[in-house]
C-alpha cells in the first residue's frame, strides 16, 4: 500500500494520532503491550512481529495492526525498520 492511500485509510477508521517510527538493525523489543490501538505501514526495512503465538513478517508495503494492550514482541531486519503508524 502506498503512503497516501496508507493515511487516507487512518483518517477514516478514526486514527487521529499518526506518527513515523524509526528503529536500530537487528534491534529487539521483549513482550510488551501499548495502551492504544496500532495500524502501521512498514516504509522501509523488515519487522517480525511475536504475538498469541504467531509470528508475522513485515517488510515494505506491508500493514501491521495490533489492538490496545495486546502482548507482542518486536525484531528488526539487518537495516532496520522505518514504519508509519496510526494510533487510537
Amino acid at each position: 500500500m502506498e503512503r497516501e492511500q496508507f493515511i487516507n485509510m487512518l483518517n477514516r477508521e478514526g486514527f487521529q494520532e499518526i506518527v513515523t517510527v524509526e528503529r536500530e538493525a537487528n534491534g529487539a523489543l521483549e513482550v510488551h503491550t501499548h495502551p492504544f490501538e496500532a495500524k502501521a505501514l512498514i516504509l522501509q526495512g523488515e519487522l517480525r512481529l511475536h504475538r498469541n503465538g504467531n509470528k508475522q513478517v513485515c517488510g515494505v508495503g506491508d500493514i501491521f495492526h495490533l489492538q490496545a494492550n495486546e502482548a507482542h514482541s518486536e525484531r528488526y531486519g539487518p537495516g532496520g525498520v522505518r514504519y508509519l503508524v496510526g494510533r487510537k
